[in-house]
């Protein structure tokens, strides 16, 4: 997900605990059931976001990461870290332990940072001439900095059906639903059953994005696309927030626009829990699976006879269907129609913030070095000119969406607030001539003062030559047999 070393320790721990505390703001328990619920939570076994090992919380611990982010705008925000006061200093480790470090991450590139600080140890001991065994968060730190991440087993197999069956095989199924309304949102794509007709002239398949909220079965927004992109994934979803509020959690497959970066790293900005579905396992979204059943059965149905079926009239008729008869039509599991359900229900919603702010939101986040020369940074090929201002800054944490280099903003790394909008580099209105000042102004060069006589390292090495007593290893040239010199 974007550049993970300028993410830091407290965002993995922000999103640790709010998935573990997610589920309780999704569906606040009843009164005198959040002791019950603590415990249940402390029972479970949670990964730790710096090892990857097995770690239980204490009831005190969930306890207060539930009171700091239930009330809070922003609970990830809120369940951050604090970032250490030594960020930034260079871990210790020294030269010798540092190419040892480099050589085990070579050969072993699978092993965890803890298993790689395991057997430094052991090496320590019998070599001491390593130096000391740095800290555990100090060699982790000096391995990120450096790129030994923990790489993949080229040994693991990668057959996602067959866990898929041991899975359904081995663990029962059950339907399940949200108690609240925005407790959950589902988000697919369907591949339509009739083509349009595009404005070249060709037939295609459109891809229909359904958002539905779980409890309610409200269809929260639904659009047709040419393509199932990023880009229309982000589209849609935006207007699906601006209609019905920002919900607890979302549930989708793993397909590529669904775990792009953008998409990943916006739903995390507005603290919205994202859970993806099994690979193999349509089971899990099932709610989603029966809205595309109707979608064909009625929706689809009614426009057979159309014979040139255009995608701003598909989407019209879309819009006119779900909101004049699907939210208005009973739900024979439910026992109520959406729109009732959705208003009545009890609700874990969030206002939503303004277009601007989800815009921002649905970005990548990457890490750029400022080109010293002329106070620009790469993106996608594209050069961005820097505001002077921020000429000192060496290396920028900016957010983009890759669809759309439009909209560039250089953002705080630690804060993720949006410093300045970038724009590409003109050079044609850099061809004027016209130069603003610098502030403050440069240092003028003409006063600087003049070097005096030889250097201190060189004035250095010349003493120390001439005291080992060995005379110069050269053989000086006479002037007198010159012939230039005599002329």
């Amino acid at each position: 997900m974007g550049d993970e070393t300028a993410v830091g320790i407290h965002e993995r721990w922000a999103h640790l605990r709010f998935s573990v505390v997610g589920p309780l703001l999704a569906a606040p328990p009843a009164r005198g059931q959040l002791r019950v619920e603590l415990a249940r939570l402390a029972e479970q076994q949670w990964r730790h976001p710096v090892t990857g090992k097995p770690v239980r919380f204490a009831v005190s611990t969930i306890e207060r990461w539930y009171y700091g982010a239930v009330n809070a705008t922003d609970p990830v925000g809120a369940l951050r870290r604090k970032v250490r006061a030594d960020r930034g200093r260079q871990p210790a480790v020294g030269y010798a332990l540092a190419e040892r470090v480099r050589r085990q991450h070579t050969e072993h590139p699978s092993w965890s940072y803890l298993l790689h600080y395991d057997n430094l140890a052991v090496l320590i001991r019998e070599q001491p001439e390593l130096g000391p065994l740095p800290s555990y968060s100090s060699l982790r730190r000096f391995m990120r900095a450096h790129g030994l991440s923990k790489q993949p087993s080229t040994t693991s197999l990668r057959d996602g059906q067959l866990r898929a069956l041991e899975r359904r095989e081995g663990r029962e199924t059950r339907s399940y639903e949200a108690e609240y309304v925005g407790g959950l949102w589902h988000l697919d794509f369907h591949d339509g059953s009739l083509k349009i007709l595009t404005a070249s002239g060709a037939w295609v398949r459109p891809h229909l994005l359904g958002i539905l909220d779980d409890h309610s079965r409200l269809c929260c927004h639904a659009q047709w696309y040419l393509n199932e992109t990023t880009e229309c994934l982000v589209h849609g979803l935006v207007q699906a927030l601006l209609k019905r509020g920002l919900p607890r959690a979302l549930m989708s497959d793993n397909g590529a626009a669904m775990i792009a970066t953008e998409t990943v790293e916006g739903l995390q900005r507005l603290s919205i829990l994202h859970q993806t579905t099994l690979p193999y396992a349509p089971h899990q979204n099932g709610k989603q699976e029966n809205f595309w059943h109707r979608i064909e059965s009625r929706l689809l149905a009614m426009l057979e006879g159309q014979p040139d079926l255009p995608l701003p009239l598909l989407n019209e008729a879309t819009q006119a269907w779900v909101e004049m008869e699907y939210h208005h039509r009973l739900h024979s599991e439910t026992g109520q129609t959406p729109l009732a359900r959705f208003i009545d229900g009890p609700d874990v919603t969030r206002p939503c913030p303004e277009l601007a702010k989800l815009r921002l939101a649905f970005t990548a986040a990457v890490s750029r070095k400022q080109r010293t020369s002329d106070g620009t940074v790469s993106i996608e090929g594209t050069r961005f000119e820097v505001p002077a201002r921020l000429r000192h800054l060496h290396r920028l944490r900016i957010r983009y969406a890759s669809w759309d280099l439009s909209h560039v903003w250089l953002v705080d790394e630690h804060t993720g607030v949006a410093l300045d909008r970038l724009y590409p580099l003109d050079k044609v209105r850099n061809a004027d001539g016209f130069r603003r000042p610098l502030t403050p102004p440069a240092v003028a060069l003409t006063g600087a003062p003049q070097p005096a006589g030889i250097a201190p390292l060189l004035r250095e090495l010349m003493s120390e030559y001439a005291a080992t007593g060995l005379p110069p290893a050269y053989i000086p040239k006479d002037p007198g047999n010159d012939k230039d010199a005599d002329q």
